[in-house]
Order: structure tokens, then sequence, then C-alpha cells
């Protein structure tokens, strides 16, 4: 997309909330900060608020730069913006940071009021039913009253779904993108893997690193190429690096292959941008989300009361949140004789498909926010 269907230079705000927010665990948070990004502008009536849901190291700098020389647009940038499928001429956009994470919002690395210390440690595991509470108020905050939609991918999918559930008279339409309704086994491995790597760090120390004025880099490191696997096909990973040597084969353990350049590379990056106490919380908010454990498993039932109109979207490629997973939401939504398209992309790039300026899937974006009328309170 050229500068002229660019957001342009965005400020980040900041929310405080006096009002203390119960956690699904019990623990009460007694006050705490969410940073967001709006774009475009907000309707006479508040209506035509869209909601952005971030996944698991995602941030609330979803579009446009943080200045004239920013090189890095937000993260959905390619999909956020004038004349973009979600376009800001129509829509008011909001983004943010997950209450737990570490780019503004309140989260282990912040100042705890009540000791003038980071939280460190004591900062509470939370969980999707937390983030949607937290985001509710801050719809509470900016006067808005029902979403237009509410948007995520991977665990963003999650949180899309879980205010189906918990506010279903605040969506008029969730798009649950590259998601499911909880994890496999095999994801909650590798979810335990990267917290293990992080956690048998030396410089992790039970969560308290900050006092000792260190990092816990090798097990960030480690999380984050295990993460880049598997958000990769193999395929992709086959057509991007091969078997290519970096230079030249020396017989040792530097690197050899570009794959490994590219691994450490992102991983070093990380380290640098990420808290590791965050990491280790969101990973586990993934593992916990589960709307049908109440329900004795049954996805049908704990989707009974949902009001929304759905786009179901998953990737042929994605392994790690594959369309099977999706269409289970599919069909408990059909169950309740919900309104539901579902589309399967045809794309190579394994689960980060969603971030990509893939022209089937932003047409298929594109014509479903096109569908949105919220001028009569409605879908």
């Amino acid at each position: 997309m050229s500068e002229i269907n660019s957001i342009g230079v965005v400020t980040p705000k900041t929310a405080h909330f006096n009002e203390a927010l119960t956690l699904k665990s019990g623990d009460i948070l007694p006050e705490f900060d969410l940073i967001y990004e709006t774009y475009g502008e907000l309707n006479a009536d508040k209506s035509n608020a869209v909601l952005i849901c971030h996944a698991l190291s995602g941030t609330h700098h979803v579009a446009g730069k943080h200045s004239s020389e920013d090189k890095h647009p937000g993260w959905w940038d390619n999909l956020i913006g004038p004349g973009k499928p979600l376009d800001t001429n129509k829509f008011f956009v909001i983004g943010l940071n997950n209450l737990g994470g570490c780019h503004g919002s309140s989260g282990p690395s912040s100042i705890n009021q009540a000791t003038g210390k980071p939280y460190g440690a004591t900062f509470p595991i939370v969980t999707v039913e937390d983030w949607v509470n937290s985001q509710a108020m801050l719809a509470d905050y900016l006067g808005v009253k029902q979403f237009a939609a509410v948007v995520g991918g991977s665990l963003g999918g999650m949180q899309a779904l879980q205010w189906s559930i918990a506010y279903p008279e605040r969506i008029q339409h969730a798009l649950v993108i590259a998601s499911s309704p909880n994890l496999t086994a095999q994801n909650m491995g590798f979810n335990e893997v990267a917290r293990q790597a992080i956690m048998t760090d030396p410089e992790f120390y039970d969560g308290n690193y900050y006092e000792h004025n260190a990092i816990p880099r090798r097990g960030l490191r480690i999380a984050r190429m295990l993460g880049h696997i598997t958000y990769l096909s193999d395929d992709a990973m086959g057509e991007k690096f091969g078997r290519r040597i970096k230079d030249q084969i020396k017989y040792s353990f530097d690197v050899e292959f570009e794959v490994e350049s590219y691994l450490r590379y992102q991983a070093d990056k990380f380290a640098d941008s990420f808290d590791a106490n965050s990491y280790i919380r969101m990973t586990r908010a993934l593992d916990y989300y589960d709307p049908a454990l109440d329900f004795d498993g049954d996805l049908t039932k704990a989707l009974a009361h949902v009001k929304a109109k759905f786009l179901v979207l998953s990737f042929t490629s994605d392994w790690r949140f594959s369309p099977e997973r999706s269409k289970e939401i599919v069909k408990a939504l059909l169950d309740n004789e919900r309104t539901v398209s579902y589309a399967e992309v045809t794309a190579a790039h394994g689960h980060d498909a969603f971030l990509m300026e893939d022209a089937h899937y932003h047409a298929i974006l594109r014509s479903y926010f096109n569908k949105i009328d919220f001028s009569k309170g409605e879908g």
C-alpha cells in the first residue's frame, strides 16, 4: 500500500482505572493502566468502533507509525487504514496492549504503587476472560456501548470469541482468524517448553530478575526460536531458507545455515524488546482458555447465548491452529443457528499467514467489513 493509504503518525494514549478488577484466578488488581491507539473517527452515536485484539507478542501499535522517521509501522498496518480492507474512513479502530503485557499496560515490569517496585513475579496470572473484561472497561471509558466488530488472529481470535460469550449485547460481529476454541495438547506442550526455557534460565531468579538487573535472555531467545518454527509452515521455511549455507562450511557450531542466522536474529531482537514475565503469562492465558470447560466440553452449549454474526477464517498451511479447529467453532455456531461465514484460505505461510498481505485473504475481509451496517445498530 502507498503512503496515501497510511494512517500516518499516531500517538498512544493511556487509560488509568482506579476501579478494582477481580481476575478469574480470584486475585484482584486494585488499579491498572491500559495503553491504546485509535485510528479513524468515532461517529456521533459511537456505533462504528472496531476492537483489535492482539496475539501472543502483539502490542497496541496496530497501524500507522510513531514518527515520520519510523521504519516499522504497526503489526497489522497492511489491513488497517484509509481505503484498506478495514477502512478507517468508515470505522473507528482501537488497538490496545493487554494486561500483563510489557508495552505500556500494567504488567510484571510495571511499578506496583503499593511497593514502589516492579511487580515482577507478584503480578497475577491473567486470562482471556480477564482481558475481555478489562477491554469492556476501556470501551466504557471511550463511551462505546457496542462494537461494530471485534477482530483478532490467533490468541486475538480467542478474545473475539470470548467477547461474543461474555458480552453478547455489546458486539455485532466477531472475526475469528487463525484461531481455535482451545489449545491442543501439542500446542500446550510447545508453550511449556518455551516457559521452561525461560524459567530455568539462571538469570530468571524466579521472576524477580529486575531486582538483580538481569534479563533471562538465553531462555527468551530459545522460546522465540521455538515459536518462530511453529508459526511457519515447512514449505514456507523451505522456500525462505532451504538448506542454503550462510557463508561457507566451517564444521563448527557457529551459524552455518541461513535458517540458523534468521532464528538467532529474531531471538536477539525479541529478547531485547519483550519481558520474560509477560511472555510466560501470555502463554499461560493461551493454555487456560476453554469456553467449553464449564459445559462438559460441549462448545455448542458454550456458544448458546451468543448473538454476534461471525466470520471465521483459517489457512491451509497453518498446522498450529489448523482449519479443523476453526471448523469446530463454525459447527458450534451452526448448531445454535447463528449467522456465520467461513473461509479457508490457501496460503503457504503457516500460522503467520494472518499477518500477511494476501490478496485473497484481504479481499474476504474487505467484503465482510463493507457489508457491516452500523447505521441502524445492526450488522
